[in-house]
């Protein structure tokens, strides 16, 4: 194993999403994740059906669990929750985004398992957070992370109708802070400390993804509108559709600097000093028309065109608005190590990659997601069970 976590054990006990995401990372980190799932397997697994009918894969669910182990555990029985006291005795982190009360009913909240190992970082994703009215509501990230926490509203133009978040936006994003804030709760532990509770939620994350305009309405008392591309204040922040019909984003965020060489680019230097133009203030004012002039000039070449164009003003900040299918055939996505490919027994299969890289220990993928139960027996004699012993729970249904 490699990354940056090798020799780190997690046992994990997630379903969907958010703490499979964490889980996942930790694992692509090098971690040793152990996947303890109950014996209808991690609802997760039903993406499958939901998304692709007969399709031979479950691609969410890969994302999430490559790399791990999976062992069954019925956790309403006593000796499976024996067993999963035993799995944590020789855990680093315990990492879990089931509800506060379906915890204390299993004895593994927090308060529970604290004192038995106390040098356990114990991780913890919820929906709003561990205390108050709704510390204990149920949560989907469409719910916590996009309706509740603003991002929707925000994003949402007036006398229009909310847009609809993409799959697991939320719960990867939240994933990837709480599998940050085991790692920092990891190294407080190595430089002398105990094992601690680490928490984050999916409001918490949504209103951090958002926060430049929260923090503006905390300290002035503002919200800023939701922008319209026809009359953005700042022509120079906007999205065009090339003549091809590809669409690209102008980012000239400072005006003095980015408005000249937009101005050069598109054959208009008489903007320069054109009173309409020629300041902030003018295209502010005179936004609308400017924008309209800018989309008859940009509808007279295509996306390459331009994109030779604008590569001849250094302070010309864009991208492309880029769907999958460009997004795949990127060269800078490919040179970024933006996907990986994961061994499959055969060859590889090529996925999407967690986002963050390290210059020593560097990571790779080791597998792909387990079956359901697939390590069961395998991490049971690592706990000492013997073959006899291990057949009788699994013919009790405490294992799987």
């Amino acid at each position: 194993m490699t990354g940056p976590m090798h020799g780190v054990r997690v046992v994990e006990l997630g379903v969907w999403v958010a703490g499979p995401a964490a889980g996942g990372i930790l694992a692509d980190w090098g971690a040793d994740v152990v996947k303890v799932e109950p014996p209808a397997g991690d609802p997760a697994r039903s993406f499958q059906q939901m998304l692709g009918g007969d399709m031979p894969n479950n691609p969410p669910f890969e994302l999430d669990n490559r790399s791990k182990r999976s062992i069954v555990i019925d956790l309403t029985d006593d000796a499976g929750r024996d067993l999963m006291l035993e799995l944590l005795e020789g855990a680093d982190v315990f990492v879990t985004n089931l509800r506060i009360g379906a915890l204390r009913r299993l004895g593994l909240d927090y308060e529970a398992l604290a004192p038995r190992f106390p040098q356990l970082v114990y991780g913890h994703v919820t929906g709003y957070g561990s205390d108050g009215p709704d510390a204990d509501r149920a949560a989907y990230d469409i719910a916590a992370f996009w309706a509740r926490s603003g991002i929707a509203a925000m994003l949402t133009p007036p006398d229009a109708d909310p847009p609809f978040q993409r799959g697991g936006m939320g719960d990867h994003s939240t994933g990837l802070a709480a599998a940050g804030a085991i790692s920092a709760a990891l190294f407080a532990r190595e430089r002398g400390g105990s094992g601690q509770l680490v928490s984050t939620s999916l409001l918490r994350q949504g209103m951090y993804t958002i926060g430049f305009d929260i923090n503006i309405n905390l300290l002035w008392g503002l919200t800023l509108a939701v922008g319209k591309r026809e009359s953005m204040g700042n022509p120079s922040v906007n999205n065009y559709l090339a003549g091809d019909g590809r669409r690209f984003w102008i980012v000239g965020l400072e005006g003095e600097r980015h408005w000249p060489p937009l101005a050069r680019a598109v054959g208009r230097p008489e903007w320069l000093t054109d009173e309409r133009f020629s300041t902030a203030a003018g295209r502010y004012q005179n936004g609308v028309e400017l924008i309209s002039l800018l989309d008859e000039i940009f509808a007279t070449r295509t996306l390459d065109e331009w994109s030779a164009v604008f590569d001849t003003e250094p302070d010309l900040f864009w991208a492309p608005v880029n769907t999958i299918d460009d997004l795949l055939v990127d060269e800078q996505v490919h040179a970024s190590g933006a996907l990986i490919d994961v061994p499959d027994g055969a060859s590889s299969t090529t996925m999407v990659a967690s986002p963050a890289d390290f210059g020593t220990t560097t990571w790779q993928a080791r597998s792909l997601a387990p079956a359901l139960g697939e390590h069961t027996d395998e991490l049971l004699s690592e706990l000492g069970h013997s073959r006899e012993a291990i057949d009788a729970l699994r013919a009790g249904g405490t294992v799987g």
